[in-house]
C-alpha cells in the first residue's frame, strides 16, 4: 500500500513595510473618540515620555496626564490643527516648582516630527541630548536648563532654531561650530557647563543678539563677534589676549561681562560711549589708563576691579549708579563730579580701595550709599570710613614708602 506525501507548506509571507503604520492606525481606531484626535505616532511618543520621567516630591505636573483623555489638553502640550504635537513644555514652570526626574527621553521626543518648542524645567533629569532631537526640522525653541544632562553637544541642529538654552547642566567637549552659525539663531545660552576648547570663529555674519558662555572652561582668544549682540557674557572661563578689536565693533551692547578671565591690554574707550547698562571686567589683567570716549549712561554698573589699571579716575564715570575700581593702580585725586555723585546719592556704590589715590574729597554720604577708599596714599575722610561696609575694609592708608613721590 503506497502512501501519498503531503505537499510542503507555502513559504511565510513577508509583512508589508506599511504594517507598523497600519497597526498604529488600527490602535487609534480602537481608542475612544477623544484619544483619537492626536496622531497615533505622537500619542505613543507621549506615553513613552511619561514612562521615562516622573515628578520630584512636591511636583504634580504629571497628575493630570490621563491617557483616557485627549493628550492635546495635557499641561505642557499644545497641538496643531493637523493633530500633531507642536509644543512640549515638561514640568511646572512656576518659580520654586521641584521639577522632574528620570532619563531624558530622546528617542521618544524625536518621534514628534512637528515639534516647534521643547522645554524642560530645572530638575534632576539625566542622560544625553541626541541629534535626533536637536535636528527636528520645525524646532525653533529649545530650553533644557538646570538639569543633569551630560555628554557632548550634538553636531546637528534644526535650521529653524531661534533660541537655545542648555545652561546649568554637565555638557562637555567643545562648542559645535554648526550651532553658532545657525542663520536664525538669536539667543544662545550655554553657561555653567563643562565646555572646553576655543570659541569657534566665523560668527561675524551670525544674527545673534544674546550670547552667554560664562562658567565653562573655554580658553584661547575671542574671535570676531556679530555686531548684532546686545548681551554678551564670557565670564568665568580661561580666555586670554586683547579684546579691544572685538569689543569696539559691538556698539549695540547693553550688557557685557568678561569677568574672571585672563584678558589683557587697555579697556576700549568706546565701551563707555555705548548704551551699556552693565559693564563687568573684574578679575582680569587689563592695564593702562582709562580713556572713556563718552559718558557712562545714567545709573549703569561699571566694575573694573582687580585689574592693573593706572592713571586717574575718569570724570566720565560720574553718571554711573555703581562704580567698582578697587584693586588697581589708580592715582591722583577723585574728580569732583564723581565725589558729588556719591555725596548726593546718585552713585549708590563707589569702591576705590586698594589703589594709590592722593585725594578723596567726599564729604557727607547718604545712608543708602556705600563708599570705600581705604589703602590709598591718603587716609579716607571720616564720612567715607563710616559709609564703607565691613566687607570693604576700614580707614587704613598705605605706608608712605609705597606711595613714593605721590602726595596725599
Amino acid at each position: 500500500m503506497s502512501s501519498t506525501r503531503a505537499p510542503p507548506p507555502p513559504p511565510p509571507r513577508r509583512l508589508p513595510l506599511l504594517f507598523p503604520l497600519l497597526l498604529l492606525l488600527l490602535l487609534a481606531a480602537a481608542l475612544p473618540a477623544a484619544e483619537a484626535t492626536l496622531h497615533p505616532v505622537d500619542y505613543l511618543a507621549l506615553q513613552s515620555i511619561r514612562l521615562a520621567l516622573s515628578d520630584l516630591p512636591g511636583s504634580r505636573f504629571f497628575a493630570s496626564w490621563d491617557f483616557t483623555a485627549d493628550p492635546c489638553g495635557f499641561p505642557g502640550i499644545s497641538c496643531s490643527s493637523s493633530s500633531r504635537v507642536v509644543t512640549l513644555a515638561l514640568g511646572d514652570p512656576r518659580a520654586g516648582a521641584p521639577g522632574l526626574t528620570g532619563t531624558f527621553p530622546s528617542a521618544a521626543i524625536s518621534k514628534l516630527s512637528a515639534l516647534a518648542s521643547l522645554s524642560l524645567v530645572p530638575g534632576r533629569v539625566t542622560g544625553s541630548l541626541s541629534p535626533a532631537v536637536t535636528a527636528l526640522p520645525s524646532l525653533r525653541f529649545l530650553a533644557l536648563s538646570g538639569n543633569l544632562l551630560s555628554g557632548a553637544l550634538p553636531r546637528a541642529f534644526s535650521p529653524a532654531l531661534r533660541t537655545v538654552d542648555l545652561s546649568h547642566n554637565g555638557f562637555s567637549g567643545g562648542i559645535p561650530p554648526s550651532l553658532l552659525q545657525l542663520r536664525e539663531l538669536r539667543t544662545l545660552v550655554l553657561s555653567h557647563n563643562n565646555l572646553a576648547g576655543g570659541i569657534p570663529g566665523g560668527l561675524v555674519r551670525s544674527p545673534l543678539v544674546h550670547l552667554d558662555l560664562r562658567g565653562n572652561r573655554l580658553s584661547g582668544g575671542v574671535p570676531l563677534l556679530p555686531s548684532t549682540l546686545v548681551y554678551l557674557s564670557l565670564a568665568g572661563n580661561r580666555l586670554s589676549g586683547r579684546v579691544g578689536g572685538v569689543i569696539r565693533r559691538l556698539n549695540r551692547l547693553a550688557f557685557l561681562d568678561l569677568g574672571r578671565n585672563w584678558f589683557s591690554g587697555e579697556v576700549p574707550g568706546e565701551l563707555f560711549a555705548f548704551r551699556i547698562r552693565y559693564l563687568q571686567l573684574r578679575n582680569n589683567a587689563f592695564s593702562g589708563e582709562l580713556r572713556p570716549a563718552g559718558r557712562v549712561p545714567a545709573g549703569a554698573t561699571v566694575d573694573l576691579s582687580h585689574n592693573a589699571l593706572s592713571g586717574r579716575v575718569p570724570a566720565e564715570l560720574a553718571g554711573a549708579g555703581e562704580v567698582y575700581l578697587n584693586g588697581n593702580r589708580l592715582g591722583g585725586e577723585v574728580p569732583r563730579e564723581v565725589a558729588a555723585a556719591a555725596e548726593d546719592g546718585r552713585m549708590r556704590v563707589l569702591f576705590l580701595q586698594d589703589n594709590f589715590l592722593t585725594g578723596i574729597a567726599v564729604g557727607g554720604v547718604p545712608a543708602s550709599a556705600a563708599v570705600c577708599a581705604h589703602w590709598n596714599c591718603v587716609a579716607p575722610p571720616p564720612a567715607v570710613v563710616s559709609a564703607c561696609p565691613a566687607k570693604g575694609g576700614r580707614g587704613r592708608r598705605r605706608p608712605p614708602a609705597q606711595c613714593g613721590g605721590r602726595r596725599g
